[in-house]
């Protein structure tokens, strides 16, 4: 679950400024960590293997930014060691470079920051916006991805911006098969985690363990067939709203050829807002596949009382209604679990649950044999 300087969260980032941001996550670490930023995972003097690059803020490494090392990393298998401070960047993994690895060297998701505050609204230097996909702080599409102990923000806030009204701002947009991470955070608001894949046809599976991600509407959404396990979801407060819902924490948007969408498996769902405040899932049929079917199910997982326990599900569009989709929960408990009508929280039979499993959804890939 999340760490103890977890509340260290993308507002607070902001509110510091990046410098001073930079030094609380430094704070929590040892004594050795400035004389040792890549702590076990060697030096450019020491390079753990020549596949590996390292990368410092402050220039002791082979590079000051990630995305410099990114496009120094060609082909397959190459790791980036990331040493601690907020990298203020937009960084893109395309698809040429698979099996890549980024390292948190702190081994402490709040010390390594990759930060930026794009929202689709967002005028573009060349004219037009951004658009949801162009707001990402992180883009990885590369088959094979795996990131431990790094923190993806998206640190665009509305109340900044009154005149924007596209305001999906994505932290991490992944769209790679096998795509896993471990011990991460995704902040941001809306739509703060796009698990995806890079085309319509392309069943994405990827997994999530004992990572946080925190937001407002559709914060974690996309059509990849994505596990999560043992992760904290929080919901956040919103001043600009009189009434719930505040949001929805879930929106996948699967392919209905994709027997398997999201699956969350013992994590909890926590709140800085209202009791029932939230939704906990709705289906997301974007106009480019109106043919989805999406799919969510969240079992043997805490749902606390900002999840409202009544409706727990709503529609995104009046064409495409939830009870349509496949959406359904399996004992769950907490106050955002109680079941006052049954018809509006579909539960799994004992003999379904055996087939939602982390072993179901992803096939002969075992990345939890990794952690």
């Amino acid at each position: 679950m999340s760490s103890p300087h977890l509340p260290l969260s993308r507002r607070g980032l902001l509110a510091a400024g990046a410098g001073a941001g930079a030094a609380l996550a430094l704070a929590a670490l040892p004594a050795h960590a400035g004389a040792r930023p890549f702590g076990r995972y060697g030096s450019p003097e020491r390079r753990r293997t020549p596949q590996t690059l390292y990368v410092d803020p402050h220039g002791r490494g082979d590079f000051s930014t990630v995305q410099a090392a990114v496009t120094a990393a060609t082909g397959s298998g190459r790791t980036l060691v990331l040493a601690p401070g907020v990298y203020r960047e937009t960084v893109a993994l395309d698809t040429t470079r698979t099996e890549a690895t980024w390292i948190g060297a702190a081994e402490d998701p709040g010390a390594v920051v990759i930060a930026f505050d794009h929202a689709a609204g967002t005028p573009k230097p060349g004219g037009g916006t951004y658009g949801t996909t162009g707001s990402a702080t992180v883009t990885a599409q590369a088959d094979g991805f795996t990131a431990r102990w790094i923190t993806f923000a998206n640190d665009w806030l509305r109340a900044d911006h009154p005149d924007i009204t596209g305001t999906q701002a994505v932290a991490l947009k992944v769209q790679g098969d096998r795509s896993a991470f471990h011990d991460c955070r995704f902040l941001g608001h809306q739509d703060t985690l796009y698990a995806d894949s890079t085309a319509l046809g392309v069943f994405a599976r990827q997994y999530f363990a004992r990572c946080y991600a925190e937001g407002d509407v559709d914060f974690v959404f996309g059509r990849a067939t994505a596990v999560y396990e043992h992760c904290h979801f929080r919901t956040l407060n919103r001043t600009d709203l009189a009434t719930a819902p505040y949001g929805f924490v879930l929106a996948p948007s699967t392919a209905a050829a994709n027997p398997y969408g999201y699956l969350v498996s013992r994590s909890r769902i926590s709140s800085e807002a209202p009791d029932a405040a939230y939704k906990l899932g709705r289906p997301w049929v974007p106009s480019s596949d109106t043919t989805a079917r999406p799919s969510l199910v969240v079992r043997d997982s805490y749902l606390g009382p900002g999840v409202d326990a009544v409706a727990p599900y709503t529609d995104m569009s009046d064409a495409f209604p939830w009870q349509n989709q496949r959406f359904a929960e399996y004992r769950n408990s907490g106050p955002g679990a109680a079941i006052s009508v049954p018809e509006n929280r579909p539960q799994l039979t004992a003999e379904q649950a055996g087939s939602a499993t982390r072993e179901a959804y992803l096939g002969d890939w075992t990345p939890w044999k990794e952690c």
